[in-house]
Formats: C-alpha cells, structure tokens, sequence
C-alpha cells in the first residue's frame, strides 16, 4: 500500500504532481517542458473518454530519459520503501512504473504529428514502395551523440575497407532545427527494406515508428522497455542484433534477409501488424486508465489539493499555443466521451506461463546467434 510520505518522497526526482480528483486535473510544477506538458495533455484526454471513472488519486511523474527509482537504493532487506514515480520507460534495475510516452500526442519541435494521424501515414507510406522494390540494405538516422551505443553504430556504415549492408546517417541536429525538422517525413523513410533501432541515452520513441514501416526491424539489444516492447518477440516480430558485435550481426541480418525475401518480409510485416494493432490509441488510453486506477487502489489517504496547484483543462491548453502546437492538441483531442467501456484488464501472467515466455524469448534469440556464428542461412 502507499501512503502520503511515500508519494512525497518521489518529489526531488519527480518532473512534475498530479492531483485528479473526480475529473478535475490538477499539477504542481517543478520543470517545465515539452514532456510534461503533453503528457498532462495526454491525461486530460483519457479524462475526456472515461469521464468519471479514473478515482481521485495523486502521482509523481518524472520526464527524463533515464528511470530514477533504482532498486540499488531500495534494497529488500531493511531497506526504505521505494516511492511510486511514474515515468516512460523502465529497466531490470528499476521500480519506476512505466507510462505511455507524450509523442503519442505528438512532437511539435520535431515536426512529429499526434500518433493515431501519423500511423497512417506510415500505411500509406509502405503502400508506396513495394518490400521487394525497397533498397536491400539496413538503415538508420539520428542523433549520434545520444549514447555510446549509437556513436558505435556509425562505425557499421559502409567504408572502404568493408561494406556492412548498413546506410547510418547523422542528423545535424542545430540544421534540422533551424529548418524546423521538415526534412524528419517519417513516413517518407520507408524505402529500406531493413531499420535499424538503436537505443539513446535510455529508450527512445522511435521504437513504434521503425516497427510500423513494414521492413524487418533490426534490434540492438536494448537495455529499457516502455509499456509494449517487452511482448515482442525476436525473429517473430524483429530480427535481434548482437550488441557486442553490431557491424557483423547486421550485415549477417541484411544477408539472411536478401536470401530468405519472404520470412524477411514476415517479420516485417508482423512487426508492423502488432504496432498497428495494440497501438490503435483506444488500446494506449486502455493501458492509461488500468495503470492509473490499479495505482489508486493502493492508495492509504485521501488525494488532496495543493495550495500551488493550478488547474489544467483541455480548452485553456489548446487557447494557449499556437502553430503546430495547437494544430496537434486540436488532433489528438478527444472528440467525445466513449460509448463502450475500457477493455477488461487481462489476468496476471501465472510464473509458469511468464518463465516459458521469457524462455521462449531467450531461445529464439540464441538461435539466431547460432545461424551468426555457422555463418549459415537456414529457415
């Protein structure tokens, strides 16, 4: 159960507290950014489709990349009790309760559109170019000084000295701002009949966009999940990359693939299936309203207002942007509450039945470590 001083003991690493009571949002603000501020958009919309039925809770929200609740510090013997802090993406090394990330409602810096309008560009943009007509090699764009793990990648591009099957483009970060990012068409990325996700500095949105373009997905492997990653499954939905050895595992990846077009082209296309499927917005609103009122139940106290608290409310946040801003709130606005209820939370998985997933996982990996070191191609 959680009580008061456990919640405010998450305020030194919080972004920012949220107060719902009946359907009333209201925040209290230690930083303000793009994050903070479309996630608390984000929840005035689930407000919105389920008026009434979120309970009055509280909740610390952190907006950083990196989980900041580390079982390090809260060990299970004598150790004190870790405080709930809701946050985008979590770790085997962490207790931070993962929550769906604000690109959902888009990116405005970015040029990103709200999720429920780009997933259908992404359709249109497979539509265009033909799995079989895309360039037969594996590709990836970004940021480079985001993580080791991406100043690493660049090395995989194609050289003098070898040819990876790997395209690695560096995005000039200060041009692509200067220009406004219109150069970052997601969909228009689709030509490659292999994408490359690399994690940053901790796991990155990009993640739903690479595996909603029809080409087989190239993983390396990460280190942090958000709130749907850890139910893929390798060389079903993607093709997992050897972190130790990306170069290679790449180009034995983009190999296997232009030998076997049709299994590559199932995971693709069931990497896109599954993004397009469980991400329909309905389904992340879904995952929002669980998450919270499960998180409720254990509260020990009352919810109460802050003297700083301000009120939010879907109306004032649109009237108080401008340009792309209030163009992706007038789009990811919920129109109108549900007619239908949430879906039915689903049972917890049984220990045996998680074991033998995670096994499964595990092993459908080590297969394909072994089809790398034979250097062989086999189905």
């Amino acid at each position: 159960m959680i009580d008061r001083h456990r919640t405010n003991g998450a305020q030194s690493t919080a972004a920012f507290f949220l107060v719902i009571l009946i359907i009333v949002a209201l925040i209290t603000h230690w930083i303000d950014v793009t994050r903070d501020v479309v996630t608390i958009w984000g929840i005035l919309q689930l407000l919105r489709l389920y008026p009434g039925r979120i309970p009055d809770l509280d909740l610390m929200f952190e907006c950083g990349d990196k989980p900041v609740i580390t079982k390090h510090d809260f060990r299970a013997n004598g150790g004190p009790t870790p405080p709930p802090v809701f946050h985008y993406c979590g770790d085997e090394s962490s207790y931070d309760i993962v929550f769906p990330d604000w690109s959902f409602w888009g990116w405005p810096e970015l040029n990103i559109k709200p999720w429920e309008e780009l997933k259908e560009d992404l359709k249109e943009g497979n539509r265009r170019i033909k799995w079989e007509e895309r360039q037969p090699y594996a590709y990836w764009k970004g940021n480079i000084f985001l993580g080791a793990a991406r100043h690493d990648l660049v090395r995989c591009n194609a050289s003098d000295g070898e040819d990876w099957q790997a395209r690695i483009f560096k995005t000039d970060w200060y041009q692509e701002k200067r220009q406004g990012f219109n150069n970052a068409n997601l969909a228009s990325q689709c030509n490659y009949r292999y994408k490359i996700y690399v994690e940053g500095v901790s796991w990155s949105v990009s993640e739903k966009y690479i595996l909603a373009c029809d080409s087989m997905s190239l993983i390396i492997k990460p280190r942090y999940y958000d709130f749907f990653s850890r139910s893929l499954l390798p060389s079903i939905h993607y093709w997992p990359v050897n972190e130790h050895d990306k170069c290679r595992s790449i180009k034995f990846a983009v190999e296997w693939g232009n030998n076997y077009t049709k299994k590559a082209q199932e995971i693709g296309r069931a990497g896109s299936k599954f993004i397009q499927e469980n991400l329909e917005m309905e389904h992340v609103y879904d995952y929002m309203f669980h998450v919270l009122t499960e998180y409720a139940k254990l509260l020990k106290y009352k919810p109460t207002v802050p003297k700083e608290a301000v009120e939010v409310c879907p109306e004032t946040s649109i009237c108080s942007v401008k340009g792309s801003r209030k163009r992706f709130r007038i789009h990811s606005m919920v129109k109108s509450p549900s007619d239908s209820l949430p879906c039915n939370l689903p049972p917890a998985y049984e220990p045996a039945a998680l074991r033998d997933f995670l096994e499964k996982k595990e092993n459908l990996t080590k297969q394909v470590r072994l089809w790398e070191e034979s250097r062989k191609f086999r189905k």
